[in-house]
């Protein structure tokens, strides 16, 4: 059925994309606090941010939210506004953005008026990627106290990965990242106190609608403009990331020979956007001043043409774009699809030896990039002329022991945190206090790679690192990435300039079950995860001899040993396997005495209602052996716990 809005009703100007009604108060109609509960249970509320089904249901493209949605929105605004208070002082200065879900609008026609009536100042840009929020937050966040133009915080409503019937919001100051996991923890703690009351529902209510209409156009119409200073921010930021260096001088001698090496080889790659928040963000310009020509797919904000996920299936378009540009133009070496939010982007590359495009493994992905990393840092370093230093890898739980033949070939460290980027983000912040330098650090098993100084995955900065590594030669800065790693490695060079295949071909071999796969995302009963574990314990230890056995022809004699991850520590664990409680739960297959060659991983998504479990084995046979093991222990000890 067609209907009109109000004349009042406003769009974004560039996009025409409903922005909302100033006059319309989104809590008008209240919803029942019983409502309210109903739909405030379902939140998962993770130190990765809170999410919920906001749509009518998962796959929901509508624009309308239920009032119990929009106050659940209006109450996590709230929340935030009275922390940031604390934290900031009075009047603080916050940006708002959101990822291209049709929910987001209304979720920040909400937000934005409980934050104006909090007195929070918001600077609202409508859709920016999350990358480009945080880059526009830390920079703008640096400005003198008295300039105009500071921020204190950000607020980012998305759902990153999850179907576009989805919404939620993230929360982060002005460190170019997430809200550490004791902050969010405190927020959560907040979030649930008093939630869903009559009382709260009306105080909300109230809330929205004491903001003039005016001031709500006038944050309307502004939008166009803080989104200009957020894009100007992040191509900012982004040229210091790439460059590895704040003193612009040095990131124009790093820029100018990527660009010039990227030129010479002519390369080219494929955009597939998926109608994410990168449609409207720097890449085509970005990339454009990488020395890189981009053809652009799915380009337009919304244009959803599959899962958002960058998984699986959602990599075949781009693997058929980068195929049939190959065809016309030997240029074209690999593509890239991001989620909704633009923070992931997971890669498809022309694999030369093969004779096809084929997509990488989340794994891979995030192996390259510590490789690119790595090697650059080293570089520099035989440049220089300077002693080694401390370099580390954070990275999370189920990261690939790949990561650590490669870091160890440099003499780098990996330290390991549990799942979920705001602890791989805050063990890194906690290294590079201790002395450590963290250049690369991520969740391998997402294939997000994030690059210090950035403190949010970002596809840019992967291009980029892979870049250095298939173009760079021997010179003035340096020997060639990839060249120094085949030499410390033991490798033999390719005959002509690389290719990626070649480089994927010199990665040490593993075989990970991507977390994405229906095998690794088991649906348990049991919400009890603990209890869960100590069952599995019970069982693993009864069934370990006979799962060594089978073991020992690929592998020889091994024992194993168990850990846990808990925020941004990685434990031994002895003893009952609850003890690990709803953190990750790892055990390390091995011969006695010596380094891991394998393992098993279990955790509890903390953004999704399923039970994770993993392998990572040298081979595809030894991790089918495991996986499969592995996944009987835990639904029999669901069945028991």
């Amino acid at each position: 059925m067609l209907y009109s809005r109000p004349m009042s009703f406003m769009y974004h100007p560039s996009t025409n994309l409903a922005l909302g009604d100033p006059y319309v108060p989104p809590l008008s109609k209240r919803p029942s606090p019983g409502d309210a509960r109903a739909f405030f249970d379902t939140l998962i509320l993770s130190a990765s941010g809170w999410r919920g089904v906001f749509g009518a249901d998962d796959d929901d493209v509508g624009e309308i939210v239920a009032p119990e949605k929009l106050y659940a929105a209006a109450r996590m605004a709230d929340v935030f506004a009275s922390w940031l208070t604390e934290k900031a002082g009075p009047a603080p200065v916050l940006a708002l953005a959101m990822d291209t879900r049709p929910t987001g609008p209304a979720l920040a026609d909400a937000m934005l008026r409980v934050f104006m009536a909090r007195g929070v100042d918001v600077r609202y840009a409508f859709v920016a990627a999350a990358p480009e929020v945080m880059a526009w937050a830390r920079r703008s966040g640096s400005l003198p106290q008295d300039q105009p133009g500071r921020l204190s915080a950000f607020s980012y409503i998305s759902a990153s990965h999850n179907p576009p019937g989805h919404n939620g919001v993230k929360f982060g100051l002005t460190d170019g990242g997430v809200l550490p996991p004791a902050d969010a923890a405190e927020l959560t703690k907040r979030l649930r106190s008093g939630a869903c009351e009559a009382a709260d529902i009306e105080r909300l209510a109230a809330l929205c609608a004491s903001v003039p209409p005016a001031d709500v156009a006038r944050a309307y119409s502004s939008c166009a403009q803080h989104k200009r200073l957020a894009m100007s921010d992040y191509a900012l930021f982004a040229r210091e990331v790439a460059g590895g260096s704040d003193d612009l001088a040095e990131q124009e001698a790093a820029l100018d020979e990527l660009s010039a090496a990227v030129d010479e080889r002519d390369a080219a790659v494929v955009a597939e956007f998926n109608g994410s928040a990168r449609c409207l963000s720097i890449d085509l310009d970005y990339l454009a001043n990488l020395g890189l020509r981009v053809k652009a797919v799915n380009a337009q904000p919304r244009a959803f043409a599959h899962r958002i996920v960058p998984e699986g299936a959602s990599l075949d378009q781009c693997r058929d774009e980068l195929a049939a540009a190959r065809e016309h133009d030997p240029g074209y070496v690999l593509g890239y699809v991001p989620d909704c939010d633009g923070d992931r982007g997971n890669l498809v590359v022309w694999d030369d030896r093969a004779g096809m495009a084929r997509s990488l493994e989340a794994q891979e992905t995030f192996a390259l990039a510590v490789l690119a990393e790595l090697a650059d840092i080293e570089r520099r370093r035989l440049a220089a002329g300077a002693a080694p230093g401390r370099v580390a890898v954070a990275c999370n739980d189920a990261t690939s022991l790949r990561v650590d033949a490669i870091a160890a070939a440099f003499g780098a460290s990996v330290f390991r945190a549990e799942t979920g980027e705001a602890n791989v983000v805050g063990l890194a912040r906690r290294l590079r206090a201790d002395g450590w330098t963290v250049r690369v650090l991520g969740e391998g098993s997402n294939g997000g790679v994030i690059t210090h100084p950035a403190g949010v995955r970002d596809p840019l900065n992967t291009l980029t690192a892979i870049m250095k590594l298939l173009c760079l030669r021997d010179g003035p800065r340096g020997p060639a990435p990839f060249g120094l790693w085949l030499q410390i490695s033991g490798q033999t060079p390719p005959e002509g300039p690389p290719t990626l295949a070649d480089i994927i071909a010199s990665l040490p071999g593993r075989v990970s079950t991507s977390v994405f796969e229906d095998r690794a995302a088991l649906r348990v009963k049991t919400r009890d995860h603990a209890s869960l574990k100590s069952a599995y314990g019970r069982l693993f230890a009864a069934g370990w001899p006979a799962l060594a056995a089978r073991l020992e022809p690929r592998l020889g004699s091994v024992g194993w040993m168990a850990v846990m991850t808990r925020g941004m520590d990685e434990l031994p664990l002895e003893g009952d396997f609850g003890q690990s409680g709803s953190g990750g739960l790892k055990i390390l297959i091995g011969p006695a005495g010596a380094k891991p060659v394998a393992f098993l991983w279990m955790r509890g998504s903390g953004t999704e209602p399923v039970f994770r479990v993993m392998a990572d084995a040298p081979d595809a046979t030894t991790e089918a052996i495991l996986l499969e093991a592995h996944r009987d222990w835990v639904m029999r000890a669901d069945a028991l716990a």
